[in-house]
């Protein structure tokens, strides 16, 4: 018996090799398997808790590519997972005995001055695009780190640093090329596959392998912008909550409540101090910006003022500390506000930190993302006037995790009731009442019968699962 299992092993491994030999002769890019020198950087992501031993990394070259590693993966009843940038928080961007889908090598960006359209690969970060479309005075709203892939960010929604004025990256796709769970190749718009355009506008991963992002970009030359830090009291937290909602809606921010690190910029003898660090993006004139960043620098004297005109990807270098390899236990919920009590509760939660990277993070909502109707796309949070996050950071690869997890739970305990909801792109792996929470009902039935159409044996399920409808 043990023979026989042996040998019916060692076929399906000779099998499979085979298979991928044959795989890798008709591929543009380049596979790699475990046997390949490039194998352990390939299945390393930013993120220090994954540790994970794909069969296999196909690093796409084109679409092409993407659509024969899917019907492989099918072929051979092989897990898909779907890397694009890898800041999976659940740890999906590469799984255990899975054939992993790289797109970090499809990064091409093309912008269209004339017509003020990007047109944009799913490895490709934020700041590849704000570079090329910024020559241009060209800009589209994306997420708050520039290393974060623009396939997971978009199709989770997308908010970034001009929600409020330009609302979020999927109100701003125009088209998108997809490569269904059968291998076909397709374009999802406002008139071609109109069912699928709205799946992808923020039910996630779920549907199929974006091989091309269609984007409308907005004209923003130079920004008034980068970081307003001020002292961490409950005085400021409360204007900053305040107003953050209330102000012109050329004004985004987000704010990260967060001990002030060791930068040139922080006085010596504030490194360390828990402070607010405010990241302003106004889009209108630099006078009105300075008008309206005046409520703000009205809070507390400020430990540093570095908000000024720039150029809008210049933003990305205040959260450069976020694209370093990292640990991160989070949770994330929408309100309209937070009351007294939560503030204290965080406030109290920071004084005793399982780790000098802890912060909590508030964004100011509202604005464009507001006046675009909750059903329209997947993502309907759109009433929301506060998203907050709170974010446990730690960088040492060997270090236990499970403090950080439980300082993390046990401030998302105090706080949780004062919201509902979830941003899909900040869940982890965190259960299925969390998926539900991302999703209100009528949107999440809508998005198991789209996924029951073009996906229903769930081929793609490494993400935040939408299982297909009966």
């Amino acid at each position: 018996m043990v023979v026989a299992t042996g040998v019916a092993v060692s076929s399906f491994v000779t099998s499979l090799d085979t298979s991928l030999e044959e795989l890798r002769s008709r591929l543009i890019g380049q596979l790699i398997t475990p046997d390949s020198i490039e194998y352990t950087d390939a299945r390393h992501t930013p993120n220090i808790k994954s540790d994970r031993f794909p069969v296999a990394v196909v690093r796409a070259a084109t679409e092409y590519d993407v659509s024969l590693a899917v019907t492989f993966a099918r072929q051979q009843n092989i897990p898909l997972a779907i890397r694009s940038g890898g800041h999976s928080l659940a740890l999906h961007s590469v799984v255990d005995d899975a054939l992993v889908i790289d797109l970090s090598g499809m990064k091409r960006v093309r912008i269209d001055p004339e017509q003020r359209i990007a047109y944009v690969q799913p490895g490709a970060t934020s700041g590849d695009l704000a570079g090329p479309a910024g020559e241009h005075g060209l800009a589209l709203s994306t997420g708050d780190t520039h290393s974060v892939g623009m396939g997971g960010l978009t199709t989770g929604g997308g908010i970034g640093f001009m929600v409020r004025k330009y609302g979020l990256a999927i109100d701003n796709l125009l088209a998108a090329r997809v490569v269904l769970a059968d291998g076909s190749i397709v374009t999802a718009s406002a008139t071609e596959r109109p069912d699928l355009f709205w799946a992808i506008r923020g039910g996630g991963g779920n549907f199929g392998v974006i091989t091309e992002f269609t984007y409308r970009l907005a004209p923003v030359d130079q920004i008034y912008g980068g970081a307003l830090i001020l002292p961490a009291t409950k005085e400021v937290l409360r204007g900053y909550l305040d107003y953050a909602t209330s102000a012109p809606e050329d004004l985004t921010t987000i704010a990260n409540l967060m001990f002030a690190p060791p930068a040139p910029f922080i006085p010596e003898d504030k490194v360390g101090s828990l402070v607010l660090i405010i990241l302003p993006v106004w889009t209108g004139s630099i006078e009105d910006g300075e008008k309206a960043m005046a409520p703000l620098r009205a809070l507390a004297e400020p430990v540093v003022d570095l908000v000024s005109p720039m150029p809008y990807p210049m933003i990305y270098r205040f959260t450069d500390f976020a694209a370093e390899p990292h640990g991160a236990s989070l949770r994330s919920m929408f309100s309209d506000d937070l009351s007294d009590d939560a503030i204290d509760a965080i406030l109290s939660a920071m004084k005793q930190p399982s780790t000098p990277f802890a912060l909590v993070q508030l964004r100011g909502l509202g604005g464009a993302l507001a006046k675009v109707d909750t059903y329209a796309t997947a993502f309907a949070h759109r009433d929301a006037k506060v998203m907050t996050a709170i974010i446990n950071i730690w960088l040492d690869p060997s270090e236990d995790g499970a403090p950080h997890v439980a300082w993390t739970e046990a401030l998302w305990a105090q706080i949780r009731g004062e919201g509902s909801g979830a941003y899909v792109n900040f869940l982890e792996e965190e259960g299925e009442g969390r998926i539900r929470d991302a999703y209100p009902q009528v949107t999440y039935d809508k998005l198991a019968k789209i996924k029951a159409y073009y996906d229903p044996d769930n081929v793609f399920h490494f993400n935040q699962n939408i299982k297909p409808s009966a």
